[in-house]
C-alpha cells in the first residue's frame, strides 16, 4: 500500500525542508511554496492531506482551504502557524473546516501521530461514501448495517471490557456506580485529574443507558472563547457575528434524545454559566442571532478536574448550576492511585497503538513494565498514551519494547529500592526533587539513587558503561548500588548475542 500524500504550503523554505524531511518516511510528500504552486499540485495530484501556513505574502491560509474545501472538499485540511489569534482558529472551523490547527514549534512524533490521524480520517471518509452509495440501493440491508454498528458500539463500552483494569482494581468500586446510574436519565458530574478517563466514562454511561441508539456527542467548553463555545452548542444564524457565513446547527440539537458530554466545564465563565443553566432548567435553546426557542431533550454528563464545591465556595461556579449538573457526582481515580492497572493499561494501549503504526507483534519486556508501574503518571492515562506511543516509535524495528526505550523523565520519576514510593504531591516528572522529602542528605540519596537507576538502565544494565558516564570505578558503583540496594533489581533478560552486563 502507498503512503498518503501530503501537501506542505509554506513561503518559508527552510520550514518546507524541515517538515519534508521529517515526514518523508511516512508520507508521500508534496511540497508548494505559495497557492499558486499548491493549486498546480492538487489539480495534477491526488492529495489526501493538506498542511498549510497561516501567514502567507498572496493569501491566509484559512482563506485558501475555504477555496480548497469548495473545489476539493474530501481533502484533510490542516493549518500550522506560530501564531494562534482566536479570530484565525474561528475562521478556520466555519469558513475552511479545518481538522487540525498545529501551533509552532511543533514535536515531531505528535505531528506524525496528527497526520497519521488525518489520513485515517480520508480513508473512513471515502469508505462511508461508498456505503452512502451502497445505502441507497438497499434501504433495507443499510438499516440492518447500522443497527449492528451501534449494537458493535455498545459491546465495545461495556463495564466489563471497555473500561480496561486489572481484578483488584479500585475502578472495580467505580465501575458499578456507573452502572447503577447509567439506565436513569439523571445529569452525571464525573470529577478526577486530567486523563483519568472521564470520557471514557460518559460514554460507558450513555451506551448503558436508554439513549445509547442516539447520539453521543462531546464538546471541551475550556478550548473556546465564551462566543464560540455558545455557537458550538446552541448553533448560530447566519450573519450574528464575523465568520457566521451560514446556519449552524448546535451540538444541543444534533444530540436531541442523545446525551451531550460537557468536558472542563469547570472553566467557563459566570457569564456563560447562566446562559447554560437557562438551558437545562427550560430544555430549550437559542441559536445566537436567533429569535425563536427550540425544545431540546438530551441527558448531559459534565466533567472537571476542578473541587467545583471549592470553586462555589470562592463564588466562582454558581451553586444553582452545579446542582443542576450534579445529580449523581462520581470521582475517577488517578493512576497512581491504581498501580495494578498499570500493566494491564499499558499492554492495551501498545495493541491499540501498533497497528496504526504498523507495529503488530510487539511486547513489553518485564523490566519496562516495572519501570512504568513506578512511575506516578501526573498526567494519567493520557501521558501513559504519549509515552507507549514514544517508545513504540523509538524501537525501530525491535520486537520487544525495554526498558530503555523509556524516556529518562520517566526512568528519574521511578527511583527503586527504598525510594520507590513517590509522595502524593508529585509534580512535574522532569524535576529531580518532585516528590523529595526529609532531610538534605535524604534528598541527595534519593536523587542520587534515580540517576544510577536511569543511567543503568539506559546502558542495559552494563556497569562499566555506566561506571564510565558517571566518572565512577566498577567498585565505587558496585558500593553504590548496594548502598540503595539497586543491586537486588533483577535486568530485563539479554537479547540473543548481546554481552551480558557485568
Amino acid at each position: 500500500m502507498s503512503n498518503p500524500t501530503i501537501l506542505i504550503i509554506d513561503d518559508e523554505p527552510r520550514s518546507v525542508e524541515a517538515l519534508a524531511r521529517i515526514l518523508g518516511d511516512e508520507f508521500d510528500v508534496k511540497t508548494a511554496g505559495n497557492t499558486e504552486q499548491a493549486k498546480a499540485v492538487l489539480e495534477q495530484e491526488w492529495v489526501q492531506i493538506i498542511l498549510c501556513d497561516q501567514r502567507m505574502p498572496d493569501m491566509t491560509g484559512v482563506e485558501f482551504l475555504k477555496m480548497v474545501r469548495e473545489r476539493w472538499p474530501d481533502v484533510v485540511r490542516i493549518i500550522i502557524s506560530g501564531y494562534t489569534d482566536t479570530q484565525d482558529v474561528i475562521g478556520g472551523i466555519n469558513e475552511a473546516g479545518i481538522y487540525q490547527y498545529i501551533t509552532k514549534p511543533w514535536q515531531p512524533d505528535s505531528l506524525i501521530l496528527t497526520l497519521k490521524s488525518a489520513a485515517e480520517l480520508y480513508r473512513l471518509q471515502r469508505e462511508n461514501e461508498l456505503m452512502a452509495i451502497e445505502m441507497k440501493m438497499s434501504p433495507q440491508r443499510a438499516e440492518a448495517m447500522v443497527v449492528k454498528q451501534k449494537r458493535s458500539l455498545q459491546r465495545a463500552y461495556q463495564f466489563e471490557d471497555g473500561m480496561v483494569r486489572a481484578p483488584d482494581s479500585p475502578l472495580n468500586a467505580i465501575c458499578d456506580k456507573l452502572r447503577q446510574v447509567a439506565p436513569f436519565d439523571v445529569p452525571v458530574l464525573l470529577m478526577g485529574e486530567s486523563g483519568t478517563g472521564k470520557e471514557l466514562a460518559a460514554r460507558a454511561i450513555h451506551y448503558n443507558s436508554l439513549r445509547w441508539n442516539k447520539p453521543f456527542v462531546v464538546e471541551n467548553c475550556g478550548a473556546l472563547p465564551d462566543q464560540l463555545l455558545e455557537s458550538e452548542l446552541f448553533g448560530h444564524r447566519r450573519g450574528a457575528f464575523t465568520g457566521a457565513v451560514d446556519n449552524h446547527v448546535g451540538l444541543f440539537e444534533r444530540a436531541d434524545g442523545g446525551t451531550v458530554f460537557l468536558d472542563e466545564i469547570g472553566e467557563i465563565s459566570p457569564a456563560f454559566q447562566v446562559k447554560l443553566l437557562r438551558v437545562l432548567q427550560n430544555g430549550e435553546i437559542r441559536p445566537v442571532g436567533g429569535n425563536k426557542s427550540r425544545q431540546i431533550d438530551v441527558r448531559v454528563i459534565a466533567a472537571t478536574n476542578r473541587d467545583l464545591e471549592a470553586e462555589m465556595r470562592a463564588g466562582r461556579f454558581r451553586e444553582d448550576l452545579y446542582y443542576r449538573l450534579a445529580g449523581v457526582s462520581i470521582r475517577m481515580p488517578a493512576l497512581r492511585e491504581r498501580r495494578m492497572d498499570i500493566p494491564v493499561l499499558a499492554k492495551a494501549i501498545l495493541d491499540q497503538a501498533a497497528t496504526p503504526l504498523g507495529k503488530k507483534g510487539v511486547a513489553f519486556g518485564d523490566e519496562a513494565l516495572r519501570v512504568l508501574s513506578d512511575y506516578p503518571w501526573p498526567g494519567n492515562v493520557r501521558e501513559l498514551q504519549n509515552e507507549v506511543r514514544h517508545m513504540l516509535i523509538m524501537a525501530g524495528d525491535a520486537p520487544r519494547l525495554d526498558a530503555n526505550l523509556v524516556s529518562p523523565r520517566v526512568l528519574l520519576g521511578a527511583p527503586a529500592g527504598r525510594f520507590a514510593e513517590p509522595g502524593p504531591d508529585h509534580g512535574e516528572a522532569d524535576d529531580l526533587i518532585s516528590g523529595l522529602e526529609g532531610s538534605l542528605k535524604d534528598r541527595v540519596e534519593a536523587m542520587e539513587a534515580r540517576i544510577l537507576r536511569e543511567t543503568l538502565i539506559r546502558h542495559r544494565w552494563n556497569k562499566s558503561r555506566a561506571a564510565k558516564e558517571l566518572g565512577l570505578s566498577r567498585v565505587g558503583l558496585r558500593s553504590k548500588l548496594e548502598r540503595y540496594e539497586l543491586d537486588r533489581i533483577a535486568p530485563f533478560p539479554q537479547r540473543p548475542g548481546l554481552k551480558a552486563a557485568n
